[in-house]
């Protein structure tokens, strides 16, 4: 066990715990080659640690779940909330020099050096949000971590550790991985540190964290609130969202005949997306009474149930509150050869959010860029991203209140926020064209659908889907 200096680590609690009082997140990555002495390191400083808040992370090999889902999938599930620190004892470095040594493709779909540009975009994006990335390479004389290696080979109980250190020796690039990955800094700098001197050692480690969480307090106390502007022009007229309504139709018999036809049709797209472990996220927004939910309900009315995730968004609880916006639907993104429906989405953001006051400019306006970069990755890892946004005119949506309102089996789907929301009708319009305009993209593209006819949205929707599967899946 390696002691730490008492008054360092004093000084450590305090200001760990003044973080946790502002409500920063905290991630702290320790990478370095085997036998470097960052169990020991990572060891020390998880002693010092308030345990309320503060949680280890170990990257191990993949395992077939992890395989199943997207590359980051995991790091973004294990998001500390604010306030808490998270030490990642290797992390999403470690799992791309495993991946790319060992070839492991099965959920990348793209060059390896694609993934690195997720990576980047990961920190980035945490970083914009309020949260703080402390990186740190350990590393120790090569000689020395032989004789290491060597001693704990003789011990029975450890012989098994000393095997496994050797293998990672001798068949991962790691070290000169992670040479280019320090030299290239894209947004938090590394701190490297010498283990050979293991006191140094832990009193580096904590100075640093001391000093870089010393510097985000007094910024922190610094800051002044940005105040609320959602950004809306005065007398917007959309170009988006104007149809024709009244050509925008299909008759009631060629609605009867080709639903039956598109939905058979999509079933066998989602054994063929299960045969080539390929997920498909289909996203719905729009305006209110626009027949979402009833869109996706025909889509999924002939699929295997086994086989699709349905994800009804509504707001935020507070543990969703207290973390990334895009923590809570990342935990939902369908495993590969599986289907996700999202009616309503992360694109709350930049439309609620934006429209009702609760992020700020720089948060919505960050939050395209930022939303792409998820989704990219997203692809990266082979997903089928397609986004629907259904627009009806403002009569027909009256139509539908009050049609809802006069039918008690209906009067459940009519609440008090939507009356609220159609008060706000431009404004939707406004933001709804941000949004589509900014984030309609060739790894996940919009198609905003006129929702007057609802025979004609649905039909509209599923051939849609059914040919950009086509053009994507292999079997097809």
């Amino acid at each position: 066990m390696v002691e730490p200096d008492k008054e360092l680590e004093f000084q450590l609690g305090e200001v760990t715990r003044t973080i946790h009082n502002l409500g920063i997140p905290v991630m702290i990555v320790i990478e370095g080659p085997p036998a470097s002495g960052k169990s020991r390191l990572s060891n020390a400083l998880y002693m010092a640690l308030d345990a309320k808040y503060t949680d280890f992370i170990a990257t191990r090999p993949p395992r077939e779940f992890d395989l199943r889902h997207s590359f980051m999938h995991r790091y973004w599930n294990h998001l500390p909330k604010e306030g808490d620190i998270n030490i990642h004892f290797r992390s999403w470095y470690a799992q791309y020099i495993e991946f790319k040594e060992n070839n492991i493709r099965d959920n990348i779909k793209v060059d390896f050096d694609e993934i690195e540009e997720d990576m980047d975009n990961f920190e980035k994006t945490l970083i914009q949000n309020g949260y703080e990335i402390l990186k740190f390479y350990i590393d120790t004389a090569k000689d020395v971590r032989e004789h290491h290696i060597e001693k704990i080979k003789k011990n029975p109980i450890l012989k098994w550790k000393a095997e496994e250190f050797q293998e990672r020796l001798e068949h991962f690039n790691y070290e000169g991985e992670m040479e280019r990955f320090i030299a290239h800094d894209a947004y938090c700098p590394w701190t490297e540190i010498d283990f050979d001197d293991k006191k140094h050692a832990v009193k580096k480690l904590f100075k640093t964290i001391i000093k870089k969480l010393n510097k985000r307090i007094k910024k922190e106390q610094k800051n002044i609130r940005e105040k609320v502007s959602g950004g809306f022009t005065t007398g917007f007229e959309t170009e988006l969202f104007n149809f024709d309504f009244d050509k925008e139709t299909v008759e009631k018999k060629v609605y009867k005949e080709r639903l039956p036809e598109l939905q058979k049709r999509m079933r066998e797209i989602q054994f063929q997306l299960y045969k080539e472990k390929r997920p498909l996220i289909l996203v719905y927004e729009g305006m209110d009474a626009a027949g979402k939910g009833g869109n996706i309900k025909r889509t999924r009315a002939l699929l295997d149930p086994t086989g699709y995730t349905y994800n009804a968004v509504g707001s935020p609880t507070d543990i969703e509150l207290r973390h990334h916006y895009l923590w809570r639907f990342a935990s939902k993104i369908p495993r590969s050869g599986h289907v996700g429906f999202f009616d309503r989405s992360w694109y709350g953001r930049v439309l609620v959010e934006r429209i009702e006051g609760f992020a700020t400019k720089k948060e919505w306006s960050q939050a395209y860029e930022e939303i792409n970069d998820f989704e990219k990755s997203l692809y990266n890892s082979g997903a089928i991203i397609i986004k629907f946004f259904l627009s009806l005119d403002k009569g027909e949506q009256l139509r539908r209140f009050l049609d809802r309102q006069g039918r008690p089996e209906k009067q459940w789907k009519l609440t008090d926020e939507d009356w609220r929301n159609r008060k706000k009708w431009d404004l939707y319009l406004e933001a709804g064209e941000d949004m589509v305009n900014l984030t309609n993209t060739s790894y996940a593209p919009w198609k905003v659908i006129s929702g007057n006819d609802k025979r004609y949205a649905r039909i509209t929707a599923l051939e849609t889907i059914i040919e950009i599967c086509e053009s994507r899946l292999d079997g097809i």
